[in-house]
């Protein structure tokens, strides 16, 4: 089964609150700390700020969504910095079918948008192609955020519980997504709460 497109956040006029125009600041301090490496996959990568951050850094780096429009995006902008970096339309729950691993993957604001059963897909699909001892660098919506505007809120314990066997939580830890300014009249902020994990796969 494959899941539904995302183009309607990318279609003429969208206004998809978590394409910024740059990459997160959590992610901009894995690369200042050399930690987007070797082979990087950016799972739900919209239109690919974190995948050409992690290829400017020197990774091999590939950015996969299901919106043909943010991948279209992301290749142009690759082509307008001059930086090597790839793009798929593919499913984050069905990474197996790309035919190849990783040391890293990252995910901004991906495993958010996963009901029950399909949080537990994607965490199966992330171990198919996460090669041990690599680390899943992985940023969702906080149950720190107040109200009910946005994606669903995800507790530090449902983190936990996700990433049960075959796992190790390295960390956990309260941070911020930079919010669209579009966006951030929703959530009466420029920021809504995160948590950034360490997760590696062992």
């Amino acid at each position: 089964m494959t899941s539904p497109s995302w183009d309607w956040a990318y279609g003429e006029g969208g206004q998809a609150p978590w394409d910024i125009g740059r990459p997160q600041p959590a992610f901009l301090r894995l690369a200042n700390d050399g930690l987007l490496a070797g082979r990087v996959l950016d799972a739900g990568c919209g239109t690919g700020e974190h995948t050409l951050l992690a290829a400017s850094s020197g990774a091999d780096a590939l950015g996969i969504d299901l919106s043909s429009l943010a991948i279209e995006r992301a290749r142009e902008k690759a082509a307008a910095r001059g930086i090597e970096a790839r793009f798929e339309v593919a499913d984050a729950l069905n990474l197996a079918d790309l035919g190849l691993t990783y040391d890293t993957i990252i995910d901004s604001g991906l495993f958010h948008v996963f009901d029950d059963v399909d949080r537990a897909r994607y965490v199966e699909s992330l171990a198919s192609v996460l090669t041990p001892g690599g680390t899943c660098y992985l940023m969702c919506f906080s149950d720190r955020q107040p109200g009910t505007v946005g994606p669903r809120r995800v507790s530090e314990e449902e983190l936990r519980a996700a990433f049960g066997e075959g796992w190790a939580v390295e960390s956990i830890e309260a941070d911020a997504f930079d919010l669209q300014p579009a966006a951030a009249g929703l959530f009466g902020t420029d920021s809504a709460q995160a948590w950034r994990a360490a997760i590696e796969r062992v």
